[in-house]
């Protein structure tokens, strides 16, 4: 079996190499056969990878510690769950994860592009392939995961204990599918850039595949942030960590993209915009699984320096000239259908969205890359943290939410002043009248208030959307308001579902906005005493020591109270994994969950005067982040459904691949 593996992923290579010949020369000449050749050589690799990840799953869940991989990233008393997720906890297994979730994108997306056989489904089959030649490449010669010991060791060194968390066993599949789902629009658009065919329809074919990857990039990196805040025990679930930014580069940019599409689908404007923002967007995800691996940068979530990270480097590279030089080769082809006629248009609001989502982009880059180019160009490392990143990105932040609420109450080409004072007074009006309410109620912090007045904004723009569009259902078919309401989103979900993904956003920024009043306190407690933090105060009620297979478990015990009224009781732990040589400790984080704030505390560790170290945070609001999530993924659930354009569009093209095949066999 072992020797199977091996094999499957230098067959992977050679058939990978296969498709990219053959799909370029089927793109070249019209060879309708080599194109279905093409075709079967990228199933054939999604076949291969299939059972490729099932060996190595099978060698996981059944201790083949004659693996080095298996041995280094598990062990026999490992639980049966994180035995099958140890799989992509190291460089070798994430790197097939990579390559086994790209050649599925590749199978569908080759399904998908049938719909339009000639050379935009070859030159699509290219530039898939190349990316999956890339990483099966590095697999075989570098990070092969079945290399042997030559012995059988009894047990396994075991998972990093940090990494044994229900939402870290779930976050780099997630952050994966949203990296690796961007090849797929990305291949469309340099198809399309190669064989001259730069209408609209490649986007149209490419919209779910563009939002699929968003939305799963996004996620990733919120299940990243839950994991930080209840396992890494520094009091937050954002900290700016060079792979954190990593991750929201290409879907900073992600979003960008997703929004001008909007305007060439609608209005045949920027081309040229759209192109250089997928390939951007690209160019980022595969350069953030660049700094993962390639020990430029430290990072708790980066894996250790790796001989493949040049070869990262130098694959963006070739991306960077290969995509700059198509694109400026196709500049003549790519004239907007019409012209910009007003910046208080939708056309507008769409293009200063982008130029606010690239402005972060940078921001984010710099802020991240700047140690390593200060200690290229000077000898000495300038370190750039969090305060650096909050005083830049909140304006923008800011900005963007102004916009989110202002975009959808602007007319395409021009918006009058009546207008603008129609749809703009009511949503202003509840805005202010938040943020009035919050003054009053004592919220003093500038930002934060700006912050939530915003919010207020931005949800009566979506509410007056809604109550409009159901109003006007309502009055032309007779239907009540709730089933106007129900039928206006299912018609039209691509628009409505779209806000309910703003209304996500809002829920986020309001999580988002309480870290501005966060609190924190540190003590040493003996038996009995107690600390005090914004209206809480915590009583040390000792603690207790265990021991399983896998740690020593310390928990101590806390009351809470509020005055003279006990809220309940508090047990933050340490685990100390005993049979690791290194004797690793993690924190297990106590935290009491509200609408309003988190009680977070962490236990530190126990003097030689039995005297046990706490650190308490308060963070407001922190509950909406996930919340937020949750409403996110809703509206990105509908907005991905198909609608009555989608299915007209679907009879438009249903005849084109046998119109094709009949004028390639004529």
């Amino acid at each position: 079996m072992v020797d199977l593996g091996s094999f499957l992923i230098w067959l992977g290579v050679v058939t990978a190499a296969y498709a990219v010949l053959a799909s370029i020369l089927a793109g070249k000449f019209g060879r309708f056969d080599l194109t279905l050749s093409a075709e079967r050589a990228v199933f054939a690799v999604f076949a291969m990878l299939v059972v490729t990840f099932g060996l190595l799953e099978y060698m996981f869940l059944t201790d083949r510690f004659d693996l080095h991989y298996v041995a280094t990233h598990s062990s026999r008393d490992l639980p049966f769950a994180y035995k099958f997720t140890a799989l992509w906890s190291g460089m070798e297994g994430s790197l097939l994860l990579w390559a086994f979730i790209l050649s599925g994108f590749s199978y569908f997306a080759v399904l998908k592009a049938r719909a339009f056989r000639g050379p935009l489904a070859s030159y699509t089959i290219t530039i898939l392939s190349v990316t999956q030649l890339f990483f099966l490449a590095l697999i075989a010669i570098y990070e092969n995961p079945f290399q042997q010991l030559g012995c059988m060791p009894a047990d396994g060194q075991g998972m990093n204990p940090l990494l044994v968390h229900p939402a870290m066993a779930i976050h780099p599949p997630m952050l994966y599918l949203g990296y690796v789902g961007f090849v797929v629009p990305y291949a469309f658009a340099m198809a399309a850039l190669m064989c001259r065919q730069l209408d609209e329809e490649w986007i149209r074919t490419t919209r779910r595949w563009t939002l699929f990857s968003w939305f799963f990039l996004g996620t990733g990196q919120l299940l990243g942030g839950k994991w930080a805040y209840v396992v890494l025990g520094w009091g937050g679930y954002w900290g700016w960590d060079p792979v954190e930014n990593a991750a929201l580069l290409p879907w900073l940019t992600g979003t960008a993209f997703l929004h001008s599409v909007i305007i060439q689908e609608k209005k045949g404007m920027l081309k040229v915009w759209n192109m250089a923002l997928i390939i951007l967007t690209f160019t980022l995800c595969i350069y953030g699984t660049f700094l993962t691996r390639s020990g430029v940068v430290s990072s708790v979530h980066a894996f250790a320096q790796s001989p493949i990270g040049p070869m990262f480097g130098g694959f963006v590279v070739v991306i960077v000239i290969f995509s700059g030089y198509l694109l400026w080769s196709r500049l003549g082809l790519l004239q907007s259908k019409n012209t910009y006629e007003s910046p208080v248009s939708r056309e507008g609001g769409f293009l200063l969205n982008n130029l606010l989502f690239l402005v972060a982009t940078f921001a984010v880059f710099w802020g991240t890359m700047f140690p390593v180019i200060s200690e290229a160009i000077t000898g000495s490392k300038i370190t750039v943290s969090a305060p650096f990143f909050n005083m830049v990105m909140t304006p923008i932040g800011l900005l963007l939410l102004f916009m989110t609420g202002v975009g959808p109450l602007l007319a395409w080409r021009r918006t009058s002043g009546k207008s603008l004072r129609k749809h703009f007074t009511g949503s202003i009006s509840f805005g202010l009248s938040c943020g009035i309410v919050l003054f009053v109620a004592g919220v003093r912090d500038v930002y934060g208030l700006i912050s939530f007045t915003l919010c207020g904004f931005v949800l009566g723009t979506i509410a007056s959307e809604f109550h409009r569009g159901a109003r006007a259902r309502g009055s032309s078919s007779g239907e009540g308001y709730l089933i106007a309401l129900w039928n206006l989103t299912g018609r039209n979900r691509r628009r409505y579902g779209g806000y309910i993904v703003h209304f996500g956003m809002v829920l986020l920024f309001v999580g988002f906005t309480g870290n501005a009043f966060n609190q924190e306190v540190e003590a040493s407690l003996k038996y009995g005493e107690s600390l005090e933090v914004a209206g809480y105060r915590l009583e040390y009620e000792g603690y207790t020591e265990s021991q399983n297979p896998l740690t020593v478990v310390i928990e101590t015990q806390l009351g809470v109270f509020k005055g003279d009224e006990r809220l309940g009781t508090m047990w933050p732990e340490q685990h100390v994994y005993y049979k690791r040589q290194d004797q690793q400790r993690t924190t297990e984080v106590a935290i009491r969950s509200t609408a309003r704030e988190d009680l977070y505390v962490l236990y530190e560790g126990q003097g030689q005067d039995g005297r046990a170290f706490f650190r308490v945070y308060v963070n407001p609001l922190v509950v909406w982040v996930w919340i937020g999530a949750y409403v996110l993924t809703l509206g990105t659930i509908i907005t991905m459904l198909p609608d009555n354009r989608d299915k007209n569009r679907k009879r438009r093209v249903a005849g084109l691949p046998e119109r094709l095949e009949g004028k390639l066999s004529a």
